[in-house]
């Protein structure tokens, strides 16, 4: 059987989307997928992101991670995106990201690749669910197929997430919410597998 070659992609300001891209990828690479963690370029301004001691100190952790292109899209097979919300869509950073990928959409490089998303927000009803829904429209447009989590597994329901994605509100990524990730990874690499099989 051939392996899943499976892109995460994300982008974190604080730190709680890359922790939740980290368990994706580990929980994909158990899955059998060979796995890229990428993380999309940050496009504020850096006076603005030094200037929050918190922002500042999460760039250095990610310091090493490869910043996404639009190469990585044509290898995977399978995209699982984490970002947080902004005003109930993705933030400017991951739009930015997706604006490269017109080349490579045009030629069809994207199409019936398997695509899953997450998010998080400062609170509960922060515009978790309607980030994650306006994003799988641009999904939509590049063909790929979408591989929501639903509730195909029990534990889902236990996180309080949501058939879109996992949705993580800052500062609570319980493990609720771990397992959630990894049940979502593992669908992802699951269904790529059948997609390419």
């Amino acid at each position: 059987m051939t392996t899943p070659k499976i892109a995460v992609v994300f982008y974190s300001t604080y730190g709680t989307n890359h922790a939740v891209a980290l368990d994706a990828a580990a929980a994909a690479k158990a899955a059998g997928a060979e796995v890229r963690l990428l993380q999309v370029a940050e496009t504020a301004p850096a006076a603005v992101v030094a200037g929050q001691e918190p922002w500042a100190a999460q760039q250095e952790k990610m310091k090493d991670i490869p910043v996404a292109t639009p190469d990585d899209m044509l290898w995977a097979d399978g995209y699982f995106f984490a970002f947080p919300t902004r005003f109930g869509s993705a933030p400017s950073q991951m739009r930015a990201f997706i604006d490269t990928l017109g080349g490579v959409w045009s030629q069809g490089g994207l199409a019936n690749k398997a695509v899953t998303a997450s998010t998080s927000a400062g609170n509960a009803h922060g515009g978790q669910e309607s980030t994650l829904l306006s994003f799988y429209q641009s999904t939509m447009h590049w063909g790929s197929i979408i591989v929501a989590p639903g509730y195909t597994d029990a534990k889902l329901y236990e996180s309080g997430g949501n058939p879109y994605g996992t949705s993580v509100t800052q500062g609570d990524y319980s493990e609720a919410k771990k397992a959630a990730v990894a049940i979502q990874a593992k669908r992802l690499v699951d269904v790529t597998a059948k997609l390419i099989g």
